[in-house]
């Protein structure tokens, strides 16, 4: 199977069990072999008591994206480690897009970059996800 339909794959499989993504509304916009990308308009659940978008919420996007790129190779993958850096404040009706992309993988490890923007381009946070492999894939794989 081509790494682009492996990833296309495990996303459906995923995304039909994940349903803190859902519920938060989340919506996938691509996924490739290493790289996903996630949406969500900022509702007013949402919102934090200064009455912008919750890091909370924010960071899970990040971490939603991270997970589909790093579930993308069929290999069972968790987080390790998290950090996020926050640069601007989302706002009700603003959407928000994290994309992820593979920086590198070394045996069980992988390292990936999460930007995360709103509509008019402008960054709400950058988050890096440490990635380590688990025993298990998403599907068995057809072999020739």
């Amino acid at each position: 199977m081509e790494p682009d339909a492996t990833a296309a794959k495990v996303a459906e499989l995923m995304w039909s069990a994940d349903q803190a993504s859902q519920a938060l509304g989340m919506r996938i916009v691509e996924v490739a072999s290493g790289r996903a990308v996630l949406e969500m308009t900022v509702a007013t659940r949402h919102l934090n008591g200064h009455w912008t978008c919750h890091g909370g919420m924010i960071f899970s996007l990040a971490d939603s994206a991270f997970a589909f790129a790093c579930n993308s190779h069929n290999q069972m993958a968790v987080a390790q480690h998290c950090s996020v850096t926050f640069l601007a404040p989302g706002r009700e009706g603003d959407v928000l897009t994290a994309d992820a992309r593979e920086v590198t993988t070394a045996g069980r490890s992988g390292l990936y970059d999460v930007t995360v923007t709103r509509q008019d381009g402008t960054r709400i946070a950058e988050f890096r996800g440490h990635s380590r492999t688990i025993p298990g894939t998403h599907f068995e794989e057809e072999t020739t």
